[in-house]
């Protein structure tokens, strides 16, 4: 380095200089690494999503030899069971019906807790899966039972709230 240089922190003439990184995110999250290239320079979000990480558990339920049904047992499991409750609605056992679509999810979750893979089944992480699967479950069912006429489970706060509800309105 000559003289003039040596403390400003420019660099002679006779050198390249470097490429400027792309700040851009052209490739989703560890797909240049995986190819050989360069780290993205930015944390930034990509600006459109080209591929999403498989939630856990989310692999086949069966080996992959296994026909597709048998794969995605415990999904085709609750999909029947919701199926069944369903058409048991729709021919005016609408309480059973409900109840059968309720017990559905609330045995999706169970399958989510206890199996290790669950196919299509796993659509969140297992936490969220589980606790959406049976809060939901568990809604349908409590509000199966307290349907009107004749509720098969009555709870005296909740019957005060609707008729000073529709008292004061």
């Amino acid at each position: 380095m000559s003289a003039e240089t040596e403390g400003t922190g420019r660099e002679s003439a006779s050198a390249k200089p470097e490429p400027e990184p792309d700040i851009g995110t052209q490739n989703p999250a560890g797909a240049s690494r995986a190819q050989g290239g360069a780290r993205r320079t930015t944390r930034r979000l990509p600006l459109f999503t080209r591929d999403t990480a498989r939630p856990e558990g989310g692999g086949r339920a069966a080996p992959g030899d296994a026909p597709a049904p048998a794969r995605q047992w415990p999904m085709l499991a609750v999909l029947s069971v919701v199926g069944i409750g369903l058409l048991t609605t729709a021919f005016d056992a609408f309480r059973v019906g409900l109840l059968l679509v309720g017990v559905a999810l609330i045995g999706g979750a169970v399958l989510r807790w206890l199996l290790p893979r669950v196919g299509m089944l796993a659509v969140r992480s297992r936490f969220t899966d589980i606790i959406t699967y049976g809060t939901l479950g568990g809604a349908i069912v409590l509000l199966a039972l307290m349907a009107q006429p004749e509720p098969w489970l009555e709870i005296p706060f909740l019957d005060d709230a609707l008729h000073f509800t529709i008292r004061n309105s």
